[in-house]
């Protein structure tokens, strides 16, 4: 407080003054908080933008994540290939267990046409043989005589040939009787017939025409066709039969997928239907045949009907008693449908997912899987006519994936 005197010398309040004194600091102090609390909140409200701004960013972060980017290269060693889906006309199938069978009209069981013993088996198990080629060889007496017999024939006939040219001479200048040169006529020609018989009888018996010497006992088994060796059943040095075959021959190009039909199928499947084979040994892959048999009578225990799908094999690569899975066209109006490879459908975070190529990058999009036909699965959802699928190398980019999210603690 400040205290004056008057002129009287008294003490004089200048309240006034104090009050003025008093407004002009409150005012000073309510601008200097209304200052403070400007700058807090412009402060605040920046920090709000930044916080929004890193909400973007996370969100464009996350988005990203879902998609995945290969170059051509890691593309190529992941395996990865890119497939147009297009809607197929399917009608009613019957899928079947079976099994992979030589074609049963290419399929010989080799036996020797005479007991012999075996002297050399050069054909082995699995070898691919020409016709005609040598599987085995064998020595017999029967072979052995069958030769002696041809090689006495020959010479024989050529003593009747001479005898006959000498008749011929004689006959032309009637120094002999024409009925000598007849019967030299037919002597010669009774030796001619003798020589084809014996030799007939030896290439029956599988001996060779050659000149007598070693060798003359042994005959060849041979294959009857080009084919490959399945079965091999020789001991050398024991006793060939024709009761019991030694080799097994089959034309593998082509081979019997053996399907068994239930008898409520019978009147839908028909003769020459298109089938898909599909075997474990080779998954995602698919193989085209026909029906080309369908059985005369039913198993009666099984109540099934044998109806074996013909498939080509130039490659080899079916082998015979793999197991298989056939799915045969049967008759019926069709619909169109979206199928995929088994192999291009993953489970991603427990969900049926497959990968699509779109705009240089591999989306994770979710599918209903339906029924499976022939190593594909049909679509009820998710995939549209013209989308480009993975087909192949779906595992791997789901691993991929998997690894990113990992990375971005997800």
């Amino acid at each position: 407080m400040i205290t004056l005197q008057d002129d009287a010398g008294r003490p004089k309040r200048l309240a006034g003054l104090a009050t003025n004194v008093a407004l002009a600091l409150a005012v000073a102090l309510s601008l200097a908080a209304c200052g403070k609390g400007g700058a807090k909140d412009e402060h605040a409200a920046e920090g709000d933008k930044h916080a929004e701004h890193a909400g973007e960013k996370k969100d464009e972060h996350a988005e990203g994540a879902e998609e995945l980017t290969l170059t051509a290269e890691e593309a190529e060693r992941a395996g990865v290939k890119v497939e147009a889906i297009k809607a197929e006309a399917l009608g009613e199938t019957i899928q079947v267990t079976a099994t992979i069978r030589p074609d049963q009209d290419r399929l010989a069981h080799v036996a020797p046409r005479i007991e012999g013993r075996i002297t050399s088996a050069p054909a082995k198990l699995g070898d691919r043989v020409r016709a005609g080629q040598t599987l085995a060889t064998l020595d017999s007496v029967d072979v052995a005589e069958a030769h002696a017999t041809w090689t006495q024939s020959q010479a024989e006939l050529r003593i009747a040939e001479a005898d006959f040219k000498r008749a011929e001479s004689l006959n032309a200048e009637e120094i002999i009787p024409r009925k000598d040169f007849l019967r030299a006529q037919a002597d010669r020609d009774k030796a001619a017939a003798a020589v084809r018989n014996a030799a007939d009888r030896l290439r029956l018996l599988g001996g060779a025409q050659a000149a007598s010497g070693s060798g003359v006992a042994g005959f060849a088994v041979t294959a009857p066709f080009a084919g490959t060796v399945i079965e091999k059943k020789v001991t050398l040095g024991e006793l060939g039969s024709p009761s019991e075959a030694m080799f097994t021959i089959a034309d593998l190009s082509r081979v019997w997928i053996q399907a068994d039909l239930p008898e409520a199928a019978l009147a839908k499947v028909r003769l020459g239907a298109n089938a898909k084979v599909t075997v474990p040994a080779y998954p995602g892959e698919t193989f085209s045949g026909r029906v080309g048999h369908i059985g005369a009578m039913l198993d009666k225990d099984t109540r099934t009907i044998a109806a074996p799908i013909e498939v080509a094999n130039a490659d080899g690569r079916l082998k015979p008693e793999m197991f298989a899975a056939a799915t045969i066209e049967a008759g019926g109006d069709k619909r169109d449908v979206i199928s995929l490879p088994d192999a291009a459908i993953v489970l991603l975070e427990g969900q049926p997912t497959v990968f699509v190529y779109e705009q240089g990058a591999y989306e994770a999009r979710q599918v209903e899987p339906g029924e499976r036909v022939g190593g594909r699965t049909l679509l009820k959802s998710g995939i549209k006519t013209g989308d480009q699928v993975v087909t192949s190398g779906a595992y791997a980019l789901k691993a991929r994936k998997l690894k990113s999210q990992l990375g971005h603690g997800h």
